[in-house]
């Protein structure tokens, strides 16, 4: 898979959040200099617990983008309507795909023609864990999170999927694409991932190689420029709040707990390896599990950052039954989780 260079727009969401970290260690310094060393050594041990998750997640989404296996999604998304759906779902719960986001690769998809219904499929599904993501799930949260998320994520690809194919008739499922040059650039783009070939010996061409060890280190970069402040905000909840504060408003006996999660908190969701370490502050704290469930489904499809990469792209009427999918899919992971645990 070809090299393919990151949005300005993510270079300077990286940096900002880099920025905003170290701010954020200077401010503690000067406002808490007590608290600073118990910050720095809960810090590096919440790193070490994570790390032998962590690091395989890390080897394995490199992998992924420097073989050229990202590119062969396209391949599984022409044939019956359903099974491409399935299979969209599936490969978008699990896999990490071709560039910084996924917005290059449905661009192009869309453009070639692919229907709607697996393209929104992916779409929903592949933002909320991939590899690197579920290990670090699982180190931070526990493998019931890590489970449920990837099952969260398959099942709100089927639902968008199988809803955006219910509506196959209708004229904006067959032209949801706007027509400027985002759309164009991300299409070329896309087009260039795709038409990359296959090599999973990564070993046998410095290319490959190359490309492996850049993603290594732009995924453990992004990974420690999230998990470090997170983990230190973390520290500083679980010395300001009171066991239980957070019940009343998000536990699990507040019938709002999940709406109120998917509606207040995912528009403040900036990152999904930030928001882990913080969930389980405010776990600790009285959030309900099917809340902090939700919570994390709906930040990685509602967004704000999330909608604003999106609403360029999309129609009008297919950007809102994106959100609406998104959301609905969001609340029903929540109270699933909840109902679940319950029974267990």
């Amino acid at each position: 898979m070809p090299d393919v260079a990151k949005p300005p727009s993510s270079q300077i969401l990286l940096k900002g959040m880099a920025v905003l970290g170290g701010l954020g260690v200077l401010a503690a310094s000067v406002l808490l200099p007590d608290r600073l060393w118990p910050i720095a050594t809960f810090v590096l041990a919440s790193l070490v617990a994570v790390a032998p998750l962590v690091v395989p997640g890390i080897l394995l989404a490199a992998w992924v983008n420097a073989s050229g296996a990202g590119g062969r999604i396209v391949g599984y998304f022409d044939g019956h309507l359903l099974r491409t759906i399935l299979i969209a779902s599936s490969l978008g719960a699990v896999t990490p795909v071709c560039g910084v986001t996924v917005l290059p690769l449905m661009a192009g998809l869309l453009a070639a023609g692919v229907p709607l219904a697996p393209v929104m499929a992916f779409w929903l599904s592949s933002p909320v864990t991939d590899p690197a993501m579920l290990a670090t799930t699982a180190a931070t949260l526990g493998y019931d999170f890590a489970i449920g998320k990837a099952v969260a994520a398959f099942g709100l690809g089927l639902l968008g999927g199988l809803v955006t194919a219910a509506a196959a008739g209708c004229a904006w499922t067959r032209r949801p694409l706007r027509r400027n040059g985002i759309v164009g650039a991300m299409g070329r783009e896309s087009g260039a991932c795709r038409a990359a070939p296959f090599a999973p010996a990564i070993w046998r061409t410095q290319a490959q190689r190359d490309r492996f060890r850049r993603e290594v280190w732009a995924t453990t970069r992004l990974i420690l420029i999230c998990l470090v402040p997170a983990f230190a905000a973390e520290f500083l909840l679980n010395a300001v709040l009171q066991p239980a504060a957070l019940s009343a408003y998000l536990g699990r006996d507040s019938w709002w707990a999940v709406p109120l999660a998917v509606f207040v908190g995912a528009p403040a969701y900036i990152d999904g390896y930030a928001a882990l370490p913080l969930t389980r502050g405010l776990i600790d704290h009285g959030m309900s599990r099917g809340a902090a469930m939700a919570f994390l489904v709906s930040g990685g499809v509602v967004s704000v950052w999330g909608a604003m990469a999106i609403f360029p792209v999309l129609r009008l009427k297919p950007f809102l039954l994106y959100l609406g999918l998104a959301v609905a899919g969001s609340l029903a992971s929540g109270w699933l989780f909840d109902l679940v645990e319950g029974v267990m």
